[in-house]
């Protein structure tokens, strides 16, 4: 299996440019399934430890349904599989870039839940033209163990958030754990409670925010994953949700830009032109670089050939 890895903003995206699965044909919804129900090992493989870790987003090209967009693809992580991903659009475009596949400029990528405009503005800057966001619900009240009450709103960026204005703890690296910890339990009560997205879609990421540290950022975040970890970029279906909730707040103008930091200090500009009253299309403009290429080996005597899981091998 050959991989291109490179980061987004600090959060890695691992590319399979040759070797993955053969999903067959259909609409990337159904390719998904498909990748999950049947080869569910090679995301293990591809993203899990020994050769990977639990911040990797992998990304599987394939051929797209709509013949205007330059690939079809699919994201996952350490634990399953993701409608989009705003940093991992950003590595694809780049990664592409790089192999020759694209030029500079105006491209489309299709995935399970649309297709994202991408606009390569540098070989490692590009924007990216997100499906529509909006914000479900607002205000939701929640009763958290070791919490107290947690506020936050519910919406959608191509991946469904709880967004919580206060963040429960300073947003640093040194509170990584504590945070982690919060997000977990409040994912949990959303659970337990059945709070979910519209059609009663889990909601898989948490998402603090506090005041930005540098002097031109709106906000910083701490972003927690479906597999545990937190995103190292202010992450795209993030900011994404925040710029829906935002606008339905009147908070934010139509193309007005936003600086969204991270945990880290990395940081994206994002915008929004409006849809509808309920929903917007964000823009979201980062920087990705390439960090490695090269080939995953499954030796067939190695018991973690499909990765480590929590249940042991994969």
């Amino acid at each position: 299996m050959r991989i291109i890895d490179s980061h987004t903003e600090g959060e890695p995206t691992r590319v399979i440019i040759d070797g993955g699965p053969d999903l067959g044909s259909g609409s990337l919804q159904e390719r998904r399934q498909r990748f999950k129900e049947q080869y569910d090992s090679v995301r293990s493989t591809a993203i899990n430890e020994p050769r990977g870790s639990e911040a990797i987003v992998g990304a599987l090209l394939c051929e797209p349904v709509d013949p205007t967009c330059a690939a079809g693809v699919i994201f996952f992580n350490n634990t399953g599989y993701l409608g989009m991903c705003g940093h991992g659009a950003m590595g694809v475009a780049v990664t592409l870039y790089y192999q020759g596949r694209i030029e500079l400029g105006d491209c489309r990528l299709e995935t399970p839940v649309g297709i994202i405009e991408v606009n390569l503005l540098s070989p490692n800057k590009v924007a990216i033209e997100n499906v529509p966001s909006y914000r479900y619900r607002k205000n939701v009240s929640l009763n958290v163990p070791e919490l107290g009450t947690v506020v936050g709103d519910i919406a959608w960026g191509g991946n469904w958030f709880f967004l919580v204005e206060q963040s429960p703890f300073a947003l640093t690296l040194q509170n990584v754990k504590p945070l982690t910890d919060a997000a977990q339990r409040i994912r949990s009560e959303l659970e337990r409670q059945q709070i979910t997205g519209a059609n009663e879609a889990e909601i898989d990421h948490i998402e603090f925010f506090g005041p930005g540290e540098a002097f031109d950022a709106r906000s910083r975040n701490f972003v927690y994953c479906p597999g545990g970890a937190y995103d190292r970029s202010p992450c795209g279906t993030g900011t994404s949700a925040k710029l829906a909730c935002l606008a339905a707040d009147g908070k934010l103008q139509p193309h007005e830009p936003w600086i969204q930091e991270s945990i880290i200090g990395s940081r994206f500009i994002a915008s929004y032109r409006e849809v509808s009253d309920q929903h917007i299309i964000p823009t979201i403009t980062g920087t990705a670089f390439i960090c490695s290429k090269g080939q995953l080996i499954q030796q067939p005597d190695d018991p973690f050939r499909f990765g480590i899981t929590v249940e042991g091998p994969a």
